[in-house]
C-alpha cells in the first residue's frame, strides 16, 4: 500500500539537508514565533518572513509543487476557523460583501491569521522535508525535549502506517461483502470496525512493549553517528534568527 511520508524528501542532497536538525529546528521555530507575534498590518514583515521561507525552499531542492500542495491541504482548516474572525471585530469602516458587511479591521485580522498559518505551516513542512524523522527526534532529544515526547512520537510515526494498512484491509473485507453504508442502522458495522481496530492496536502495542523490554530497551534509541554542530549550522541559525528579529523590529517601527 502506498503511504505519503512526511519526510519523503529528507534524503535529497542540498545545503539545507546537511544542516544539523537542532539548527533547523531552532531557526525555523524562531521564525514562526516572530511571525505569530507580528501584527496583521505589518506587510513588510510578512514579506520578509515569506522571503526567508522561499529562499530555504529553493536551497533545499524540495519541489515547490509539494510545498504548495501541503499548504493547500491545511488552508481549508485554517479558513474554517478564521472565516468567523471578521464578524468578531465590529466597528470602523465596513466593507459590503453581498448581504453581509464586515469591518476592514476584521478583514485585516482574517488576513493576518491566514498568512501566519501559511508561513508557520511552510516552516514545519520544510523542517520535516529536509530532516529524516529519526534525526529530528534525536535532535529534539539532544535539545532536552522530554524523552517521553520523543519516544511516543517515534513509535506513533512508525506504527501509524501499519494501523492504516490494517484499516484498509478491514475496509476491503467489508466492501467485498457488499456493504452499503446508506442507512443509519448500518453505522453499527463502522462501530465494530473501529472497536476491532482499537483492540488490535492495543494488543500490538503490548506485544511490542514486552518484546522491547525483554531486549533491554531503556527508552533510548542507539545511534551509530552522533550529531555535531558545525560552523555552517551556527551561521544558518544566526542568520535566520537575525532576520526574524529584524522583521519584528520592522513591525514595531513601521
Amino acid at each position: 500500500m502506498k503511504h505519503d511520508f512526511i519526510d519523503r524528501y529528507s534524503r535529497l542532497q542540498s545545503p539545507v539537508h546537511d544542516l544539523d536538525p537542532r539548527a533547523k529546528t531552532l531557526a525555523l521555530f524562531a521564525l514562526i514565533i516572530a511571525c505569530v507575534l507580528t501584527p496583521p498590518g505589518s506587510w513588510y514583515s510578512f514579506c520578509i518572513y515569506a522571503g526567508v521561507v522561499l529562499i530555504i525552499a529553493v536551497a533545499s531542492n524540495v519541489p515547490m509543487s509539494y510545498l504548495l500542495t501541503r499548504m493547500l491541504v491545511v488552508l481549508p482548516f485554517v479558513l474554517a476557523v478564521a472565516i468567523f474572525v471578521p464578524f468578531m471585530h465590529p466597528g470602523g469602516p465596513t466593507v459590503d460583501l453581498g448581504p453581509v458587511s464586515v469591518s476592514r479591521e476584521g478583514l485585516l485580522v482574517l488576513w493576518g491569521v491566514t498568512i501566519k498559518a501559511l508561513i508557520s505551516v511552510s516552516c514545519l513542512i520544510l523542517l520535516s522535508s529536509t530532516t529524516h524523522f529519526n534525526d529530528l527526534m534525536h535532535g529534539l532529544e539532544r535539545m532536552r525535549v522530554p524523552r517521553f515526547f520523543t519516544v511516543v512520537s517515534a513509535f506513533m510515526y512508525r506504527y501509524l502506517f501499519i494501523i492504516v494498512d490494517e484499516a484498509e484491509r478491514m475496509k476491503r473485507a467489508r466492501d467485498s461483502r457488499n456493504f452499503q453504508g446508506r442507512w443509519i442502522w448500518q453505522a453499527k458495522v463502522i462501530g465494530h470496525m473501529v472497536a476491532s481496530l482499537f483492540l488490535r492496536s492495543q494488543e500490538r502495542a503490548e506485544r511490542v512493549y514486552q518484546a522491547m523490554t525483554a531486549r533491554g530497551f531503556d527508552g533510548h534509541f542507539p545511534r551509530t553517528v552522533e550529531l555535531r554542530m558545525r560552523a555552517a549550522d551556527y551561521f544558518f541559525m544566526a542568520v535566520v534568527i537575525a532576520i526574524a528579529a529584524g522583521g519584528r523590529v520592522v513591525a514595531i517601527w513601521a
